[in-house]
């Protein structure tokens, strides 16, 4: 953005939208993607939905109209048919390329770069516009998000929110008739054209429509689903599942919708749970909310040839780095030492921990000089660690 890292997290993350032209970033984004790129993912990649949404006048098309057959060999039923999107493209329809940082290489590298720097969750998509074109009507996104401008031009419309900083689970559709009347009476926040190269930063909750003019327009979107504050609340609900107090049943024949008969319950609740609140343990918080982002947010790809050719051939030698973005949590317990993994735990000797402390600082070493451990034992600890695609081999 065209701002430094701490003014933005001070001044604009989730508070206001921020513009910066071309002229204030360091470069165009067509290193990230190309109308010929989108062409080859529409036409040579096997997408099948949800990978790709197409919609109209605000309204998104029922992906039998784009999709079907992959042929002989590749009979599943909703491959994306390059034909097909083209007769919709070619009526005014917007394409929706979703989970880019999935599908394609530079993406899936910056998103996983993003989130590790920014600790939320992130997620690409691209809108492809024909010109005069709007694919949807004025709403917001229950996620905060940066638009890329990659190719023409495109008119932005944004209003101030109608339900500031809106959850996962409130989406815009339960305020549809207030989003209506802001976009339609309100006096916008942002009213300008982005061209390539262009950039602008709305946090969730921010109404926004988006037009294309004379040309074909692709924007990216990079989503980040911010861990809020309500995760933490949600958190310590789950934590407070170990109150016994909190666990004892209604009294039998109760009426729940009676306020009067619940009321004692809810007292004793509201009493047991404030008490306990007030012991909670920030680690097994912090274990809880780690446990969501991390299963949210992709390491860095792995090839499973590769990787278990250099699991088999690992020696003396062998040079080994982290795990791109792989998230990890490393403590000792007893005898073991045990590595905390987004879908798994590993437990290992206790004296591995000086080589997997310095095998997890991301730099890159060599089986045979790590600290603490024999060669073998290192060729053996190395070996684990390759086949739990926690490290991969550097050629």
């Amino acid at each position: 953005m065209s701002v430094d890292p701490a003014r933005f997290a001070a001044e604009y993350w989730s508070v206001r939208p921020l513009l910066s032209p071309a002229a204030d970033l360091p470069g165009p984004f067509d290193d990230l993607l190309t109308l010929a790129d989108i062409d080859d993912l529409l036409s040579r990649r096997g997408l099948r939905t949800p990978f790709l949404r197409i919609a109209k006048d605000g309204t998104v098309l029922e992906a039998a109209r784009f999709t079907g057959s992959g042929g002989a060999g590749a009979e599943v039923a909703d491959q994306v048919l390059d034909d097909r999107v083209l007769a919709q493209f070619a009526d005014g329809s917007t394409v929706v390329l979703q989970a880019l940082h999935r599908t394609w290489p530079p993406l899936a590298g910056l998103a996983g770069r993003l989130a590790a720097e920014l600790g939320h969750p992130v997620q690409v998509n691209a809108y492809v516009t024909p010109p005069q074109s709007r694919g949807f009507a004025a709403h917001y996104d229950v996620h905060d998000v940066f638009v890329l401008q990659v190719a023409g031009p495109k008119r932005w419309v944004v209003h101030e929110p109608v339900h500031p900083a809106p959850l996962r689970d409130q989406p815009w559709t339960r305020h549809r008739a207030a989003v209506a009347e802001a976009a339609r009476t309100g006096d916008p926040v942002v009213d300008t054209v982005l061209r390539p190269g262009d950039a602008l930063y709305l946090p969730r909750g921010y109404l926004h429509a988006a037009e294309a003019l004379g040309e074909v327009s692709v924007h990216l979107t990079i989503g980040v689903h911010p861990l809020t504050r309500y995760a933490i609340v949600e958190a310590l609900a789950a934590l407070a599942a170990e109150v016994p107090e909190l666990r004892q049943s209604l009294p039998l024949g109760v009426d729940v919708a009676d306020a009067g008969q619940l009321a004692p319950d809810l007292t004793a609740t509201v009493e047991a749970l404030t008490g306990w609140l007030r012991t909670a343990d920030p680690d097994e918080v912090a274990r809880q909310l780690r446990r969501r982002a991390w299963v949210a947010a992709r390491p860095e790809p792995v090839g499973p040839l590769a990787q278990a050719t250099a699991a088999s051939t690992v020696e003396v030698g062998t040079r080994v780095r982290l795990r791109g973005w792989l998230r990890h949590v490393l403590r000792t317990t007893g005898d073991r030492t045990v590595l905390e993994l987004p879908d798994r735990t590993l437990s290992l000797p206790a004296a591995t921990e000086p080589a997997v402390k310095a095998l997890l600082s991301g730099d890159v070493l060599t089986v045979g000089q790590l600290p603490g451990l024999d060669a073998d034992d290192q060729v053996t600890l190395v070996r684990r660690l390759l086949r739990e695609a926690v490290v991969v081999p550097v050629h």
